[in-house]
């Protein structure tokens, strides 16, 4: 019985009877071919869902791109905020669902039909909305959008959304190479490299380049690899005897060639060629900083990666995590290993909340101990889920100094140059507190809290 009705429910039109339907059912209940149909009958659900969604974000950010009414304003200034704090999401996450919105339901109708009835999934149809997006902008006539649309729908049927971003990107193309070659030329000044959290101690950074710049680095990467390999084999070609005289033992690997794996080295030391790259690349980079002659300072202090970690850990006598800036938790003995030779600073927390209290230094523009109390306090930018380093933004006065605002703690934090420009000519208004929490309103009266920062938790 419950086979037979996961069946007719997923052929079912998508809807809120569907869904208190499919809801009604326990999918442990069912035989593993009917779970197979009630995930895909949820997916559906799912596709109607975003399908509201879509008009839903159109709702709040409007039909078309506001426009600037200002040399510290930009197109979306306001309604990008209002998503992004509301839907809890980084800005540049809300710029993106405004625009994947914005064109499907201006311009790819079929597109959120599909959507709607469950025929193609959310991924489906944001890959189809932003392949499409710059051949819309410049100008796309309706016949062939259209051709755009059925062959991507059709496509999408058998195929992952990645298949269909090259399906679409291929279509384009066809029906239009000139405007495609400009897109593609356009396309280069949206290069730029990104860093990610990932989990278990990891990040991923992300490099958008031309094909050839992105050549170029790999290469660089492999040049790398193979000197590196170059250099072993001349050290392991070689031993010193007593006397001070080098013999060849025999154990040299060919100069110059780069293995898959190192066969040399000890078990559970192994490296991948994947390894080997990511490696690399941090030699590179670190052989880079080394050798740079400017002296970069933020706020009036050094490049530095800061890592905090609590005295019982670092003593060996606790295995807390500690907190490295800029990404989260990293296992203790990564703390002490970066700790070990670095330079230390004190930190004076409060032990039930952990939110700092002192930077361990006696306390107009902010002296440099407010300064480095700031940043260590925020960490961040203080708008909601705004990741921006503090390190690099702005020390913005709460309350203005010209209306009586104290250079203090309690009236200073990190505001990205973004956040503080939409502070001081966005409408958007700021209530700061010694802990460094603050209350944000925006103006459309919708108010958002940002509790403090304990010093060992990740922001």
């Amino acid at each position: 019985m419950r086979t037979q009705l996961v069946s007719r429910l997923l052929v079912a039109a998508p809807g809120i009877d569907t869904l208190t339907s499919l809801f009604a059912i326990d999918p442990f209940d069912l035989p593993a071919p009917a779970r197979i149909d009630y995930l895909s009958a949820l997916e559906r659900q799912m596709s109607w869902l975003q399908a509201m969604m879509q008009r839903a974000i159109v709702a709040v950010a409007g039909e078309e791109g506001s426009k600037s009414d200002g040399i510290f304003t930009g197109v979306d200034d306001a309604e990008r905020e209002d998503v992004a704090a509301a839907l809890r999401m980084s800005t540049g996450t809300a710029q993106i669902r405004i625009d994947v919105a914005r064109t499907l339901i201006n311009h790819l109708p079929n597109v959120c039909s599909a959507l709607a009835m469950g025929e193609i999934s959310p991924a489906h149809a944001t890959v189809i909305a932003r392949e499409s997006a710059s051949a819309i902008r410049d100008g796309m006539g309706p016949a062939h959008i259209y051709s755009i649309e059925q062959s991507a729908l059709a496509y999408a049927e058998f195929h992952t959304p990645t298949q269909v971003a090259n399906k679409v990107r291929t279509t384009i193309a066809k029906l239009a190479p000139e405007p495609f070659e400009e897109i593609a030329e356009r396309a280069r000044d949206t290069r730029r490299v990104s860093c990610f959290r990932e989990v278990d101690g990891l990040s991923t950074i992300v490099a958008i380049l031309p094909a050839e710049d992105a050549q170029i680095v790999m290469k660089a990467i492999e040049n790398f690899i193979h000197a590196q390999v170059a250099s072993e084999s001349i050290t392991l070609g070689k031993t010193t005897k007593s006397d001070g005289i080098e013999t060849d033992t025999g154990q040299s690997k060919t100069a110059g060639h780069v293995s898959e794996s190192d066969s040399d080295v000890a078990p559970g030391q192994h490296r991948s060629m994947d390894m080997k790259r990511a490696d690399a690349l941090t030699s590179i980079a670190s052989w880079s900083l080394q050798q740079s002659t400017v002296d970069v300072k933020l706020h009036r202090r050094p490049v530095t990666v800061n890592v905090t970690i609590d005295l019982p850990t670092l003593l060996g006598l606790a295995e807390n995590p500690g907190q490295l800036a800029g990404y989260g938790a990293i296992p203790a003995s990564v703390a002490r290993a970066l700790a070990s030779d670095g330079k230390w600073q004190r930190f004076i927390t409060d032990p039930q909340t952990g939110t700092l209290l002192d930077y361990g230094r006696e306390s107009y523009e902010p002296p440099q101990a407010l300064v480095d109390f700031l940043i260590a306090r925020d960490r961040t930018c203080r708008f909601p889920g705004c990741r921006q380093s503090a390190a690099r933004a702005d020390l913005d006065h709460a309350q203005s100094w010209e209306s009586g605002g104290e250079t203090s703690a309690a009236n200073l934090g990190a505001l990205c140059r973004r956040h503080h420009r939409l502070k001081t000519h966005g409408g958007w208004k700021l209530v700061s507190n010694a802990d460094g929490s603050c209350t944000w309103t925006s103006p459309l009266g919708k108010i958002y809290e940002v509790p403090a920062r304990p010093m060992l938790e990740a922001v």
